[in-house]
């Protein structure tokens, strides 16, 4: 299965995203360090005293209860000064960790819908989605491997190393060297493994997309009867990430092996050196236990840090796609101190615009006037360039030459919400949201009473087909309105196109989903709505722009004929053709006689 490349941030760049969160909440990150230092005091501090004890027991003296028992009560204060530090440390990580994911699950939400409609249409929804998810629940890994396991593990290697040292210089020396060769040879390992995790965590990604994509589009495999080949396409993917999987935990398994062995060898090596100086008399009985406290605690402490490690790696790689989204500019941006749009006559101009994507030019020197409370209907043939139009007017793309004014304004120089709010727009295939009927039509005006709800669907004819529904305007809709017809999705539309009742209207196939009786009932709430508004109509349909004040003929990105509908029609030029190829020539007959 092909892939499309990764783009990824660097480690700089992930950890200055989190760490930008994490200053915010100095307080808990504060406490999170003092316990871990108190944590690491007491776990350095409370063998020191079992060392005591041990040599009290061995040599036996004549206070030797005495001296136990108030050995024995030191340690146990600073066993539960470690109890109640790691209980605090606890408690400031939950709560930093909350407060920042928090935050970061916010911060990703807010940039990433901030982004332009060709970013969207560039990328699965469904990754979008997981890689914002991912992004906040990476913190949690990437913080508690670094802060509460890798800079923990730290401070007690070194004090391990200062005390045993001070033991005896040899002992300290051996841990020493033994611990710098350990932390080579996991970063080497780290090193060579990052392939093999990357390659893990890029399969899973394939396998999650693959999902989504199938999922997404359950209706069209049914329909072409895909089920086979989905499965088999998914087979394929599975397969990659099994391979992939198997590869990341084999690696795993040797490197823990390896580990054991290099513990093993330390503690070995210790203990032999350690009777020797005991039999010099160098070091107690209790040293032995002592060196046994410390090594236990610091194997502990790296078998936690390699598992730790997998986690860290599998959640750099989560966080560092979306560092990177959250890193890309968005490419429709407001200028600096733009103005909000001030609609008084709604005059649209389309001034010497051009536009394209990649080297294909859509629009070129494309000039248009709209006056104010005029209604133009875009016909055309597919690819004329009229659905660009009105997605370069709603600004989800910047135009690449000339400019667009409302009343005198360039859009480029108003905030992208105020244009925004000044036009209605009804696409040719509305997507809902998955909540109820009145959330989805009071989204055309989000203060709206439930009154005027129900008006608007009422003059958008669709307030009959919900009250028949059981839970009539509380019923849900589905994902993307998936439970509604398409005729029914488009009334739900225009009811809240009515409900928003903005001064500049744009219908792009607006009716192109609706039956014959349907489209009458429309066509009445239509008339209505479009009465002291400027509208752009986008229609196939010829029969419902006939009474437009000017039809504008396009074809390949340029104006060729403008007129009223008989105009036109006996100009017998493209539209004269279309209408006829529509019509059938009937109507066009006919309407040459009105």
């Amino acid at each position: 299965m092909p892939n499309e490349e990764k783009k990824r941030a660097s480690a700089r760049e992930v950890f200055q995203a989190y760490w930008g969160s994490v200053k915010e909440h100095p307080f808990f990150f504060a406490g999170v360090i003092a316990a871990i230092l108190l944590v690491q005091t007491a776990e350095l501090g409370g063998p020191l005293y079992l060392r005591q004890l041990f040599n009290l027991l061995t040599h036996a003296p004549e206070d030797a209860v005495n001296n136990a028992f108030l050995t024995l009560g030191m340690y146990a204060v600073f066993v539960l000064l470690g109890w109640v530090a790691f209980r605090a440390q606890g408690l400031f990580v939950e709560n930093l960790e909350a407060r920042v994911m928090n935050k970061l699950y916010n911060k990703a939400f807010t940039y990433t819908l901030g982004h332009s409609y060709n970013f969207f249409i560039s990328n699965f929804a469904g990754a979008l989605t997981h890689k914002i998810g991912r992004f906040s629940r990476a913190f949690e890994s990437l913080f508690d491997a670094i802060v509460t396991q890798f800079f923990p593990a730290f401070l007690f290697i070194v004090g391990a190393i200062v005390v045993l040292y001070i033991r005896h210089p040899v002992l300290g020396l051996v841990l020493l060297g033994w611990s710098v060769l350990f932390i080579t040879f996991q970063y080497f390992l780290s090193r060579l493994r990052q392939p093999v995790r990357s390659a893990r965590a890029e399969a899973e990604a394939n396998v999650t997309a693959s999902v989504a994509d199938a999922v997404a589009n359950q209706n069209t495999v049914a329909l072409f009867s895909g089920s086979a080949f989905e499965y088999g396409r998914f087979k394929q993917t599975l397969d990659i990430w099994t391979k992939a999987t198997l590869r990341s935990w084999i690696s795993d398994g040797w490197i823990q092996s390896s580990m054991a062995f290099l513990m093993a060898a330390v503690q070995i090596g210790l203990l032999y050196g350690a009777i020797v100086y005991w039999q010099e008399g160098h070091l107690t009985i209790g040293d032995f236990v002592l060196i046994q406290a410390y090594l236990i605690t610091a194997f502990n402490r790296l078998v936690s840090i390699n598992w730790q490690l997998r986690r860290f790696y599998d959640a750099f790689a989560d966080s560092s796609e979306m560092v990177h989204i959250l890193k890309t500019p968005h490419e429709i941006k407001d200028i600096p101190n733009a103005k909000e749009l001030q609609v008084t006559q709604g005059e649209i101009v389309f001034d010497d615009v051009q536009f394209g994507f990649y080297k294909d030019s859509i629009l070129k020197n494309f000039n248009l006037t709209l006056r104010g409370g005029e209604r133009v209907a875009l016909v055309g043939p597919s690819g004329a360039g009229k659905s660009t139009i009105t997605k370069l007017l709603l600004r989800l793309y910047d135009v690449q030459g000339g400019a667009i004014y409302i009343d005198g304004q360039n859009i480029a120089h108003v905030t992208q919400d105020s244009l925004r709010e000044a036009i209605a727009f009804v696409p040719q295939e509305p997507i809902l949201f998955h909540r109820t009927l009145i959330e989805n039509i009071r989204y055309g005006r989000r203060d709206a009473t439930d009154e005027e709800v129900i008006e608007a669907a009422k003059k958008a004819h669709c307030h009959e087909f919900i009250s028949d529904l059981p839970l009539k305007y509380e019923t849900f809709v589905g994902e993307r309105g998936i439970k509604l017809s398409g005729g029914e999705r488009q009334r739900v539309a225009i009811a809240r196109a009515i409900l928003k009742n903005a001064p500049i209207l744009v219908l792009d196939e607006a009716t192109s989903s609706l039956d014959s009786e349907s489209e009458a009932y429309i066509q009445d709430a239509l008339e209505n709505l479009m009465k002291e508004k400027t509208v752009m109509v986008i229609a196939h349909r010829l029969s419902t722009i006939m009474k437009m004040d000017r039809i504008v003929v396009m074809e390949k990105g340029e104006v060729v004929a403008q007129g009223t509908h008989l105009e036109l029609i006996n100009q017998k030029g493209l539209y004269q053709k279309l209408w006829s190829i529509q019509a059938g020539g009937f109507l066009g007959d006919g309407a040459e006689k009105e």
